[in-house]
């Protein structure tokens, strides 16, 4: 496989819940040590990039927080070359942290924007409903991803995308989708590496958001069998994966 550059999913390739995957920090040690462009792609929505730099760094992992691409950082960006700064966040506090860095301060009257994250406990009647009002009032929806579901330490976890649909449902508009599979996600990323689309490959877990989406953008795409993989969902996967590894500790099999 001749590339120069590697983007790399997080969550369900180099750890799920609160442990490291067996090999992942050595296989991470290794592209670089090859002299790979690396960048570290997540749909993660619960967390700023300060604090996925941290737990990444607690498992061993040399990964700075300038290697860290986010939904959240995206939408930021969205939002300020549109001028209209007023945002509603439906989302954790971790995440409002880094919208408030930026300037962007969370409103729950006349805003410009509600923005959809994975909120965790934050989603209930109260906060969906309060969302649904200002959509319907006007503001513009954007989901910082719409994943269905993930693997956290004790299991199957919902995602923000049942509740990004909710929204859509109930107010009959479509979000703006900033994270994986965004052709404009992985754009950023690219540009951000200072390479072309056939000159990288993306490494996940989700056939659907992560090699599909990458390849519609013109990679390659490597699935693991980590994390959320699921071999029910590779049957009709358009398009389906480059390749398959059992993990990324397998990489140097390939790379």
């Amino acid at each position: 496989m001749n590339v120069k550059g590697i983007l790399l999913d997080l969550d369900g390739v180099l750890y799920t819940g609160d442990n490291p995957l067996p090999g992942a920090p050595g296989a991470v040690r290794y592209l670089k040590g090859r002299g790979y462009i690396t960048r570290f792609l997540s749909n993660t929505t619960r967390y700023s990039r300060a604090t996925i730099e941290s737990r990444l760094l607690a498992f061993g992992f040399d990964i700075g927080e300038d290697e860290i691409i986010t939904p959240a950082v995206a939408a930021i960006n969205y939002i300020l070359e549109t001028g209209l700064k007023r945002c509603h966040l439906l989302t954790t506090r971790d995440i409002h942290s880094e919208f408030e860095a930026a300037g962007l301060f969370h409103q729950n009257t006349e805003a410009d924007w509600v923005v959809v994250g994975d909120a965790g406990d934050n989603f209930n009647y109260d906060t969906m409903n309060q969302a649904f009002r200002l959509v319907q009032g006007g503001a513009g929806l954007i989901a910082l991803e719409k994943d269905r579901y993930w693997m956290g330490s004790d299991g199957w976890m919902l995602s923000a995308g049942p509740f990004v649909r909710g929204i859509e449902y109930a107010t009959g508009k479509t979000a703006a989708l900033i994270g994986k599979p965004s052709p404009g996600f992985f754009g950023m990323a690219l540009r951000d590496m200072g390479l072309i689309p056939a000159d990288a490959v993306m490494i996940g877990d989700d056939v659907v958001s992560d090699t599909g989406g990458a390849m519609k953008a013109g990679m390659q795409g490597i699935l693991v069998k980590t994390g959320k993989f699921n071999l029910e969902a590779l049957v009709g996967a358009d398009p389906g994966p480059t390749m398959i590894i059992r993990s990324i500790a397998e990489i140097d099999t390939i790379l």
